[in-house]
């Protein structure tokens, strides 16, 4: 079981990347996001993606258990499971591309208040840098499309 969920931890493989292992392993989330994206309550998106976030927390809490270390840049989860946060309520196919990119400038820059989460552990301290990311990324994708969309 441990082994499955550290697969489901590196996203299939793509986490394993030699370069961008987060960026590489985000591109697992597109589908998703465009899945969610697809669904025509905004309530459901918002509750799907609740759940692939707090589903994100167990998965690398085990993952980092077995790989060993803090954050380890293998694991992916975080990254692909918070990325369809940032479609919530867009319909535009370029929001996916936007969304992935902001997402991506969020996690990698952490401007506050995500660096000040740098110092939890576990799990839940892998997922909420990307889960704020994420909203923040949300936030911008609202404001581009409701400004140029």
């Amino acid at each position: 079981m441990k082994n499955l969920i550290k697969w489901i931890a590196i996203g299939f493989g793509t986490g394993l990347s030699p370069v961008m292992p987060g960026t590489v392993g985000t591109l697992v989330g597109l589908p998703i996001a465009w899945w969610v994206m697809r669904l025509p309550e905004i309530g459901t998106q918002v509750i799907i993606c609740a759940v692939l976030s707090l589903l994100s927390i167990p998965i690398c809490e085990v993952a980092e258990k077995v790989i060993g270390g803090k954050d380890p840049g293998c694991i992916v989860a975080d990254e692909y499971l918070t990325l369809p946060i940032t479609v919530i309520g867009l319909t535009d196919p370029w929001a996916l591309l936007s969304g992935f990119v902001l997402h991506r400038i969020f996690d990698i820059t952490k401007p506050p208040p995500i660096k000040q989460l740098q110092h939890i552990h576990g799990g839940f301290g892998i997922t909420i840098d990307d889960f704020l990311a994420a909203l923040i990324a949300l936030g911008l994708n609202h404001a581009i499309f409701y400004y140029f969309g």
